[in-house]
């Protein structure tokens, strides 16, 4: 059976798969159109069996705040190759993928993709671009009696999520700025967590043996060794607790004294309740 251009244009236009794939999937269809694009979403699967092996260390992270900031998510899709993660069909995916996240907001990865117009979506654009695209990680948040506020840092490598609770609804458009300079900052500093608690304590106490011992060799005094490592101590802290570090739009101060300014200015109890980071070099949580 003769194949004719306008047939393949045709289903490029529904699929935006390449001419020669869409000229084999309607031989292999009979010139039938629907029978055709069912071919192509197996050759997407056939694409993601071909390449499971493959590494993916590109693509897009994504976020979305509900309206009322009550409500985000993030969503990291990844890829194999930078050009693949900048083409529109990866993108028009990814920002699928983000709204049904939104909307739907599954458990896991796991129950996002047992979700079948998506894993028919997922096939396509394997099809398309004949990489491996993994949807690697999600998060989901909830602010009932605050606000969320996301950061996405220029090319979508890097984005945020910042976590504040106890804030009046009248008073959210106040703290959102803050808000979104503490989300820089997260995406900046890299903060280990956001309170000195919540250090665990296996990392302390190998910071404080770390402290001793170079005061040791440098021929400090035995009692003075723990002295000497609560002070180093603080300054682990100072760096690695979001809020001890210094803001970084004004040194001078931390973020916990900038959140308490903001408290005493506008008689709250705002309170720092969470963060979420992701980067595309990050290993999956």
């Amino acid at each position: 059976m003769e194949i004719t251009a306008s047939q393949v244009n045709e289903l490029r236009k529904i699929t935006g798969s390449g001419m020669m794939d869409c000229k084999k999937a309607l031989t292999e269809a009979q010139g039938d159109v629907k029978k055709a694009i069912e071919v192509l979403r197996k050759k997407g699967a056939a694409v993601a069996a071909k390449r499971a092996e493959k590494s993916t260390n590109e693509g897009i992270i994504l976020a979305k705040v509900s309206d009322d900031k009550k409500t985000a998510v993030l969503v990291e899709i990844n890829c194999e190759t930078d050009f693949v993660a900048n083409s529109d069909d990866f993108i028009k995916f990814a920002n699928y993928v983000l709204d049904v996240v939104f909307s739907s907001k599954p458990a896991s990865v796991e129950e996002l993709l047992k979700n079948d117009e998506l894993q028919s979506k997922l096939h396509e654009v394997l099809a398309k671009v004949g990489e491996k695209i993994e949807i690697k990680r999600l998060t989901i948040e909830n602010a009932e009696n605050g606000l969320l506020i996301d950061y996405i840092h220029p090319g979508s490598k890097l984005a945020v999520l910042v976590q504040f609770d106890n804030v009046p609804d009248d008073k959210k458009e106040d703290l959102t700025g803050i808000a979104k300079d503490i989300a820089m900052q997260v995406a900046a500093m890299k903060p280990l967590c956001i309170y000195r608690e919540e250090v665990a304590k296996d990392t302390i106490e190998a910071e404080i043996d770390i402290y001793k011992e170079v005061a040791r060799k440098e021929g400090k005094p035995e009692q003075i060794l723990e002295k000497i490592a609560t002070g180093k101590l603080n300054k682990f802290y100072q760096e690695n607790c979001l809020f001890e570090q210094a803001y970084l739009k004004e040194n001078s101060k931390s973020v916990g004294e900038l959140i308490k300014e903001f408290n005493s200015k506008n008689g709250t109890d705002a309170k720092l309740k969470l963060y979420r980071r992701f980067h595309l070099s990050d290993e999956k949580k």
